[in-house]
C-alpha cells in the first residue's frame, strides 16, 4: 500500500532521512518510534507531501505521489493521520472538524458527512461531545476527535 524506495530529505546541511526503504501493506499496523530528531514525523509529513522529499520515491497504491501532474488534494483527500499537537480548528465544534475535509475535500454533502462524523464520534466514545468546542475537551478527548477527522478522510 505504502512504498518507500531510497527517500532522502535534508535540511540545509542535516540530513532528516537517509536512503528509507521499506513497504507497508494495506491494514497493517506500523509503529515508527524513535529518539526526537530521528526523522519520524519528516517521514510522516512525506506521505502527504507536507514535507517535499529530495530523492527517492514514494508510491501509494502503486502510484509515484510525486510524479508531476499528481493531484495534491486527491491525494489527501485519501490520507487521514493525527497530528501530534492535533491541529483542531478552535473555531469549530468537534463534528464541525470531522465533517470540514469530508464535505470539501471528498465531496461529501453536509448530511452524509454528518452522519459519518457521528458515527465516528460514537465510535471513538465523544458521541456526547460532538458540539463540544477544542477548548472544553481534555487532551485525550482532543486526540479522539483528532482519530475521528482522519478516518473521516477515509474511504471507509
Amino acid at each position: 500500500m505504502i512504498e518507500f524506495h531510497n527517500v532522502n530529505k535534508w535540511y540545509g546541511s542535516y540530513q532528516a532521512l537517509a536512503d528509507i526503504t521499506e513497504t507497508f501493506a494495506q491494514g497493517e499496523v506500523v509503529v515508527v518510534c524513535g529518539p526526537s530528531g530521528s526523522g519520524k514525523s519528516t517521514l510522516i509529513r512525506t506521505i502527504n507531501r507536507l514535507e517535499p522529499i529530495q530523492s527517492g520515491s514514494i508510491r501509494i497504491a502503486g502510484q509515484d505521489i510525486y510524479a508531476p501532474g499528481q493531484s495534491l488534494n486527491a491525494l489527501r483527500a485519501g490520507i487521514g493521520f493525527v497530528f501530534q499537537q492535533f491541529n483542531l480548528f478552535p473555531h469549530l465544534t468537534a463534528l464541525e472538524n470531522c465533517t470540514l475535509a469530508p464535505v470539501r475535500l471528498r465531496g461529501l454533502s453536509p448530511a452524509q458527512a454528518t452522519a459519518q462524523a457521528v458515527a465516528l464520534l460514537e465510535r471513538v466514545g465523544l458521541g456526547h461531545k460532538a458540539q463540544a468546542y477544542p477548548h472544553q475537551l481534555s487532551g485525550g478527548q482532543q486526540q479522539r476527535v483528532a482519530i475521528a477527522r482522519a478516518l473521516a478522510c477515509s474511504r471507509l
